[in-house]
């Protein structure tokens, strides 16, 4: 296909990602000073972290990915068959839109075209994803946005007023605590209409055998994923961390439900960072807390549609019930009041 057929398909928008470069910054001064020590999650997410998570998706360990995509393969028709014909499609945290293609070739076998709007913080991910899913489908456009969610979503609201379906996969939501997640949906719901939707993929409370084995992988990909977040400081902010002198260490905080990664320092040491100029402490066996991915219980979900607004249209399940898709829709009763 001509190079040029593929330009006339593809459009970038890219926000102020400085604010963003910025707000690592103060993140990462801000995380640090605290007692316990936290970097939010969000950071492992340049292009060499984007890249490390997936590989992560295709560890044998990791079951999440070919659970949500079982799903996806298995019941593509059915979702698609709950959802306007003409319609956007928006994915938070596209990445290489591996599982995304499933969505994107069932709307096509159902319709003519399909506009896709991938949000993600890494231009050069959304670049080469949508260069190669613009290569296979040819009736395919792509309106990439290198923004935060919620300034992506406020683009695509600006510019389409189209109903959307808004992909929010890979149990990303479990990333956030509880009450974030509500706030971020709940702002969410505000922006749709009575015509668009949210499908979610949910990872489901299971042994802790298998959630602790998921996040602790035999070849290291995860632990190399989690320094990352260091290297990055480094190459970044100016930072001199030694990563050897940190370990991975990912657990299964069974009270809360979630599985909590960390960064522990092998020895007492400081560490300067050049950009905030300043130096930071760390006693032996300190930890920095990089993570949390939160497991949901079918309440927990129930529970979650009430607190935003939303009602759960369908539901669908991989066949070991280990994972969960669900389909939600604004109530119609709250969208009115837009």
């Amino acid at each position: 296909m001509p190079s040029s057929s593929i330009q006339d398909r593809s459009t970038m928008i890219t926000t102020d990602l400085e604010i963003f470069a910025d707000s690592f910054a103060k993140d990462v001064d801000r995380g640090l000073r605290q007692t316990p020590k936290n970097i939010p999650c969000i950071y492992f997410y340049d292009y060499q972290g984007s890249l490390l998570f997936e590989k992560i998706c295709r560890l044998e360990e990791y079951y999440l990915t070919r659970a949500e995509t079982e799903i996806l393969k298995t019941f593509s028709e059915d979702i698609v068959s709950c959802l306007p014909t003409d319609l956007v499609l928006v994915e938070l945290g596209s990445g290489s839109c591996i599982k995304t293609q499933l969505i994107i070739e069932e709307l096509l076998n159902q319709h003519d075209k399909v506009t896709y709007s991938p949000i993600d913080i890494s231009k050069k991910m959304l670049k080469e994803s949508s260069i190669s899913l613009l290569e296979q489908y040819e009736d395919l456009e792509i309106i990439s946005i290198a923004a935060e969610y919620e300034e992506g979503l406020r683009q695509i609201d600006m510019r389409d007023e189209r109903p959307k379906l808004i992909l929010w996969l890979g149990s990303s939501i479990g990333n956030f605590e509880q009450q974030e997640a509500i706030r971020f949906l709940q702002n969410t719901v505000k922006t749709l209409s009575s015509q668009d939707y949210l499908l979610i993929g949910f990872d489901l409370i299971k042994e802790r055998r298998a959630l602790e084995q998921a996040y602790n992988d035999n070849q290291y990909v995860t632990a190399t994923f989690n320094l990352n977040l260091l290297s990055r400081i480094n190459r970044e902010l100016g930072g001199e961390f030694d990563p050897n002198t940190f370990r991975h260490k990912a657990v299964y905080n069974e009270e809360n439900s979630r599985i909590e990664m960390y960064l522990i320092s092998t020895c007492e040491q400081d560490v300067y960072i050049a950009d905030l100029d300043r130096s930071y402490h760390f006693k032996k066996n300190e930890r920095i807390h990089t993570e949390n991915s939160h497991k949901f219980s079918l309440q927990a979900i129930d529970q979650l549609a009430d607190e935003v607004g939303m009602e759960i249209i369908k539901q669908w399940f991989d066949t070991k019930r280990y994972f969960n898709v669900t389909l939600f829709q604004p109530h119609k009763e709250k969208s009115l009041l837009k």
